[in-house]
C-alpha cells in the first residue's frame, strides 16, 4: 500500500498493520487447506509436517493476523476521532517490527523443529501445547510489552485528544484485552485449575474483550461511510460494554461442564453467552433504518442531487463487509454457538465437528469481516479515494469467502450430526464408537466437503489481496 495521500504516521503505521495481517491471513488458510487434506489423507506430508503442527499453525496464524489487524484498526482511527496525531508513533513502530520478528521466529520453530523435550525449554522455547495459546514462553512475553506499548499510545493520545465515546471504550477494552491473556501465561499442575484460567483466556479474552472492539470499530466505520449518527451508535456501544463484560463473563459458564465447577454455571453460561452478539446486531439495525429513512427524505426531495444520493455509501466493499460482519456474527457467535453449548446438549456433541462449525463461522462472522472491511478503509484513505465502488475482484472475494466459509461450516455442522448420533448416542462415547463415526458415509463426505469449500475460500482470498493491492489504481471509483 502506498502512502502518497497519508499525511498521518499513525495511518502509514496502520497499513504496516494491515499488510503483515493479510499475510498471515493467507498463511492461516493455507495451512488450513494442508490439515484438512492430511485429515482425509493422512500420509500427506508424513514426516515432513504433522498435523498437530499444521493445525497449530493455523488456529495461531487466526489469532495473530487479527491482533495485526486490530493493532491496525485502532493506529488507523486514532487521528480522526482524537483529532491529533497519535502519540508515541516512533515506540509503535519499533514495536510492530518486534511483533512481527517474533511472529516469523515462532512460526519458523513451528515448522523446523515441530517438537522438543519433555521438560521446560520446549515451553520456553518451541511450544507450551496449550490449544490455541500455543505460542512459547519468551513470545507470549513480547506480546505482552508489544500490547502494553500500544496501550500506552492508545491512552496518551486519548487524554490528551478530543474526547469521544468510541475512543473511550477502545482505551477500556485495551487494559482488559493485555491484562486478560495474562490468564493463560502461568502452568498449573492440576489440569482442571489449568484448563479453568486457559478458558478465561479463550473466551474472556477473545468473546468479551475482542467483542467490545469488534462495536468500537462498527461505530467507526459507520460514521465514517455512512455517515451514521455518532449518539446512536455510541448509545448501542456502551449497551454492548454492559452487555459483553457482563453476559461475557457470565457466558463463560458455558465451558464449565466438564472442568468440575458448580452445576449452576451450566444454565448461566449457556444463557449468557447467547446474548453477547445482540448489542452489534441492534446497532447495525437502529443505524441502518435510520440511514434508510434518511434516503427515503432526500429521494422524495426533487432539488436532490441524484448523484449524491446514489453515492451515500463511500466505500460498498467496507460497507458489505460491516454488514456481513453483523449478522454473521449474530449466527457464527449466537446461533451456532448457542445450539451446542446447553449442557443437556453438550453432553454429547462436546469434543466434536460442531465445535469446529461453530469455531469457523463465529470467528470469520464477528471478526474477520470487519477487520477486511477496515483494510478497504485503509486503502480508500492511503489512495485518496472519495467514493469506493465495488470491482469485479471484490465482488469475487466476498462470494467465495463468504460462501466457502459457510459451506465448511455447513459440512463441519453435518459431520458432528454424525459423531453425536453414532459415536456418542448410539455407540456411548466408546473408542469404538469413534472410529465408527469417523469411518461413516456422511462423515466422511463432510470432510471432503470441508476441504472444497476450504479451497474456494482460498482462491477468495486470491481475489481479495488482488483488489486490495491493485483497487487503488481502479478507475471505478471516484476520486
Amino acid at each position: 500500500m502506498a502512502n502518497n495521500h497519508l499525511t498521518s504516521e499513525s495511518k502509514q503505521l496502520a497499513t504496516w498493520y494491515f499488510t503483515f495481517a493479510a499475510i498471515l491471513f493467507g498463511a492461516q488458510l493455507l495451512f488450513g487447506l494442508v490439515a484438512a487434506i492430511q485429515y482425509i489423507m493422512p500420509g500427506f506430508l508424513y514426516g515432513i509436517l504433522d498435523f498437530s503442527i499444521a493445525r497449530i499453525i493455523h488456529i495461531n496464524a487466526l489469532v495473530v493476523w487479527m491482533v495485526f489487524a486490530m493493532f491496525g484498526s485502532v493506529y488507523w482511527l486514532l487521528p480522526d476521532e482524537t483529532g491529533i496525531e497519535t502519540i508515541g508513533i516512533k515506540i509503535g513502530k519499533l514495536l510492530f517490527w518486534i511483533f512481527a520478528a517474533a511472529i516469523v521466529v515462532v512460526v519458523l520453530v513451528y515448522l523446523f523443529i515441530q517438537v522438543g523435550p519433555a521438560d521446560p525449554t520446549t515451553i520456553w522455547f518451541i511450544t507450551e501445547g496449550r490449544e490455541y495459546i500455543e505460542a512459547p514462553r519468551w513470545a507470549d512475553w513480547g506480546i505482552v510489552v508489544v500490547a502494553l506499548g500500544f496501550v500506552g499510545n492508545l491512552f496518551l493520545t486519548g487524554i490528551k485528544g478530543k474526547q469521544s465515546g468510541i475512543v473511550t471504550v477502545l482505551m477500556a477494552d485495551m487494559i482488559a484485552f493485555a491484562g486478560l491473556y495474562l490468564a493463560g501465561m502461568f502452568f498449573t499442575d492440576n489440569i482442571t485449575v489449568d484448563q479453568y484460567w486457559w478458558w478465561w483466556v479463550i473466551h474472556l479474552w477473545v468473546e468479551a474483550t475482542w467483542e467490545v472492539f469488534v462495536g468500537a470499530i462498527a461505530a467507526y466505520g459507520l460514521i465514517t461511510m455512512i455517515g451514521a449518527h455518532r449518539k446512536v451508535v455510541e448509545m448501542w456501544l456502551w449497551i454492548e460494554v454492559a452487555m459483553l463484560f457482563g453476559s461475557g463473563i457470565l457466558g463463560l459458564g458455558h465451558h464449565y461442564f466438564w472442568i468440575g465447577t458448580p452445576e449452576y454455571w451450566w444454565e448461566i453460561g449457556a444463557l449468557f453467552s447467547a446474548l453477547e452478539p445482540l448489542p452489534l446486531v441492534a446497532m447495525f439495525i437502529h443505524v441502518l433504518y435510520d440511514w434508510g429513512k434518511t434516503q427515503g427524505a432526500e429521494m422524495a426531495n426533487e432539488h436532490t442531487d441524484e448523484k449524491h444520493v446514489k453515492s451515500v455509501v463511500t466505500n460498498k466493499p467496507a460497507f458489505t463487509w460491516f454488514v456481513l460482519n453483523a449478522f454473521g456474527n449474530f449466527l457464527g457467535a449466537g446461533i451456532w454457538g448457542f445450539f451446542h453449548t446447553l449442557p443437556q446438549v453438550n453432553l454429547y456433541t462436546h469434543g466434536t465437528q460442531f465445535t469446529s462449525a461453530h469455531g469457523h463461522l463465529a470467528f470469520f462472522g464477528a471478526y474477520a469481516t470487519i477487520l477486511v472491511g477496515m483494510m478497504y478503509i485503509a486503502v480508500q484513505g492511503t489512495n485518496g479515494i472519495r467514493v469506493m465502488k465495488h470491482t469485479k475482484a471484490s465482488l469475487w472475494a466476498v462470494s467465495m469467502i463468504t460462501g466457502g466459509v459457510v459451506g465448511m461450516t455447513v459440512a463441519l455442522t453435518i459431520a458432528g450430526y454424525v459423531q453425536v448420533l453414532v459415536s456418542r448416542a448410539q455407540m456411548g462415547a466408546t473408542w469404538a464408537g469413534y472410529f465408527d463415526g469417523q469411518s461413516g458415509l456422511w462423515f466422511t463426505q463432510a470432510m471432503d466437503w470441508r476441504l472444497i469449500m476450504g479451497v474456494i475460500t482460498f482462491l477468495g482470498f486470491i481475489f481479495l489481496a488482488k483488489d486490495l493491492l491493485t483497487t487503488g489504481k481502479n478507475p471505478v471509483h471516484e476520486k
